[in-house]
């Protein structure tokens, strides 16, 4: 008798094991028992997501149950939900109220995350903060040296992206100056540049979309935010799809799948079919294999392989800046993009052909020479674009020996440059497909 029970307790165990082969459960980590004690006392009622550790995307949350399109993920009482509403209704609330210019609600948030995060044990969304990230890979949070690294369209969003948040900690000085009276130590201190970069990346990263009624004591910015403990942890795929939003009659934010899910697998939403460059610059990642992935080509690429000798070459570069031709311009997985072939047809018209440019940007053909000139120029920008890449990757794992503390950074730029090398690649073969059938 006790035999046979061991050997089912050993093949239930090596069940149990492979079950967690894909995540390793995290449910019984101090910092996850407080968080879920903490949404139950808010009405959150559980549900079947577990808190994991998975081998490709790190932190998420896997179902302990299989999920079928049109289940309930997860459902958030509003209490658990943090606003501009919970700001209001905090002590900052009299201070946001009174100061003129009025602050925006993305501010209004950070300035709450600050004081929260400073409050430590005080504060009473301490289990939520204890479980956010220390850091994050958005560009305003990398390494100089890295930001050089990135493709020339995104390393330009990136510096965008830094002004920006510079510029909120300069213009907010004053408004933080006027909440001295709340803490003991200097505000200066408190809500520096860094504490600010933190809150910001991760209202920017970890917000879901819930519009708020427009209210008096915040400036005209939209307030659609609203960050989500716990179902936060989910993680993004462009393969899945969900439905979500606030529901009115249970007052819950509520995510609904239309995707199948096994048991013990991890549970993913989709934030929109964004590519890696946008997932980069918006939430701080990159995934494999991304549908949507696209390689950027710049103007100053563009123009490179078109003589100056051309007399129309800046009535062809007006036309296509007025047709908002000279961006977006992309090669993807199904190889260069209609608005990239667009352009290049453009300006490969001959003198003879230059009236014909609006039929060119209808997308008819104008001649044979013109076809396979626009087919040349392409493929020479393919594979410069390739060459550029491999050479960067080079650069990133010389540095990757190199610089230690860069390494997180560094294997995220290097996961972005890889994909964009095998979609450039992908294009070439079309490419030269393409050029067999017209020769």
């Amino acid at each position: 008798m006790r035999k046979s029970r061991g050997r089912t307790g050993r093949k239930r165990r090596r069940k149990h094991l492979q079950s967690f082969m894909d995540g390793v459960n995290s449910s019984h980590k101090m910092e996850y028992i407080k968080l879920k004690k903490w949404l139950k006392d808010r009405g959150f009622e559980g549900s079947n997501l577990r808190p994991a550790q998975f081998w490709d995307t790190g932190r998420g949350l896997m179902t302990t149950k299989a999920l079928q399109a049109g289940d309930l993920i997860i459902s958030l009482p509003e209490k658990c939900l943090l606003t501009t509403g919970t700001v209001l209704s905090s002590c900052l609330g009299e201070y946001i109220m009174k100061w003129k210019p009025p602050v925006s609600p993305l501010i209004a948030l950070c300035t709450f995350l600050i004081a929260e995060k400073h409050a430590g044990e005080k504060s009473l969304w301490k289990p939520y903060l204890d479980v956010l990230p220390k850091t994050y890979t958005c560009p305003v949070c990398l390494e100089h040296d890295v930001v050089s690294l990135l493709p020339q369209p995104l390393r330009k969003k990136a510096q965008e992206q830094r002004m920006t948040v510079h510029e909120l900690h300069m213009s907010s000085k004053a408004f933080f100056s006027s909440l001295q009276p709340l803490f003991a130590e200097n505000t200066g201190t408190i809500f520096n540049y860094s504490a600010l970069e933190w809150a910001w990346c991760t209202i920017n990263t970890r917000t879901i979309y819930m519009k708020h009624s427009q209210r008096e004591c915040f400036s005209l910015e939209p307030d659609v935010y609203a960050l989500a403990p716990y179902l936060d942890l989910l993680n993004h795929s462009p393969n899945v799809q969900v439905k979500a939003a606030f529901n009115e009659q249970t007052r819950s934010y509520e995510i609904w799948t239309n995707s199948q899910c096994k048991k013990y697998e991890e549970v993913f939403i989709c934030y929109g079919p964004h590519d890696n460059q946008r997932l980069l610059l918006e939430y701080g990642f990159v995934t494999m294999n991304n549908p949507h992935s696209s390689v950027y080509v710049s103007s100053d690429t563009l123009l490179k392989y078109f003589l100056p000798l051309d007399k129309q070459r800046n009535a062809k570069i007006a036309i296509l800046k007025d047709h908002d031709f000279l961006e977006n311009l992309t090669f993807g997985w199904d190889g260069p993009s209609w608005r990239l072939l667009t352009a290049l047809k453009l300006l490969s018209l001959g003198a003879d052909e230059f009236t014909c440019w609006r039929r060119t940007l209808l997308g008819d053909v104008i001649s044979a020479r013109n076809e396979q000139q626009t087919l040349n120029i392409t493929a020479k920008i393919c594979h410069f674009l390739m060459e550029e890449t491999q050479h960067v990757l080079l650069q990133i794992s010389q540095l990757k020996s190199n610089k230690e503390n860069l390494k997180k950074q560094l294997a995220l730029v290097e996961t972005l440059r890889l994909e964009d090398l095998k979609i450039l690649q992908k294009s070439a073969e079309i490419l030269c497909d393409l050029n067999m059938a017209t020769t």
